[in-house]
């Protein structure tokens, strides 16, 4: 009887000092599960707050963003938000200078391709003031004559172009908001033409002379346009290259028909 009483008790407190150890154990495990969760969550809220305040430190002196609504942290989605940013600041200076001056390039740069450029007015006004220039020559070398008259003729149009010239810079500087200031670089420039142009009218006896005169002014004009005021376009600039090209090489086939053929006395 006694033996069996004590199996009991001996039974019972073995199953109590079991569940004790198991009760222990599975307290010290939560612990141990919570104080991981613990840390798991306090390392990522720090992690959160350290990004965001890093964020809003280098982005404050860029944008203002008003206050939003807490959204949930993604590191990568932050990070590539971010870049666009930068690259639409970087975009936003370059078009801001695109802006304040737009044709730089345009006006620095030159080359004979850009004549395709000019508007049809002053190309078909500019080719058709090189007839006066061209039909002398021709009309001499298709008669094998040279007429110093017609020679004379195209002198004194040449010469009222060379001050037209020196009259159109005059007037590129007058206008307020112009590049080209009314100083005595441009102004003065811009008379020696017409000083030149009067020159050759003066030599109505000797026609050589005239034609080298005008064709000083022609080139003159022309370093003047192409080097003293680049605010010019790069249209203009390839068309009054080609002009003066032109307009020089028929002066220039006048003289040498002059000294080819004989004069014709006038009966």
């Amino acid at each position: 009887m006694l033996k069996f009483a004590a199996r009991g008790i001996i039974t019972k407190v073995s199953e109590n000092v079991v569940s004790s150890k198991s009760t222990y154990f599975k307290s010290c495990s939560n612990y141990y599960t919570f104080l991981f969760l613990f840390k798991v969550t306090a390392w990522r809220c720090l992690q959160q707050q350290t990004f965001r305040s890093h964020k809003f430190s280098t982005n404050s002196h860029v944008f203002f963003h008003p206050p939003s609504l807490p959204h949930r942290w993604n590191p990568k989605s932050d990070f590539l938000s971010t870049r666009p940013i930068t690259w639409g600041l970087s975009r936003l200076c370059h078009d801001r200078a695109v802006e304040e001056n737009p044709q730089g390039d345009e006006r620095n740069s030159f080359s004979l391709k850009a004549l395709f450029q000019s508007p049809k007015p002053a190309l078909y006004l500019g080719f058709s003031g090189l007839i006066p220039f061209l039909a002398p020559p021709v009309l001499m070398a298709a008669t094998n004559t040279f007429y110093p008259e017609v020679a004379f003729a195209q002198m004194v149009y040449g010469a009222s172009i060379v001050s037209f010239l020196g009259g159109a810079r005059w007037g590129f500087a007058l206008p307020q908001g112009s590049p080209a200031l009314p100083d005595w670089k441009n102004l003065g420039n811009s008379v020696v033409p017409s000083l030149l142009a009067w020159m050759a009218l003066l030599c109505r006896d000797n026609i050589a002379e005239g034609v080298l005169v005008v064709i000083m002014g022609l080139g003159l004009s022309l370093h003047y346009d192409l080097t003293l005021l680049p605010e010019y376009p790069a249209w203009f600039k390839a068309l009054r290259t080609i002009l003066t090209l032109v307009a020089t090489f028929s002066l220039v086939a006048t003289l040498a028909l002059k000294n080819i053929y004989f004069e014709k006395v006038k009966q």
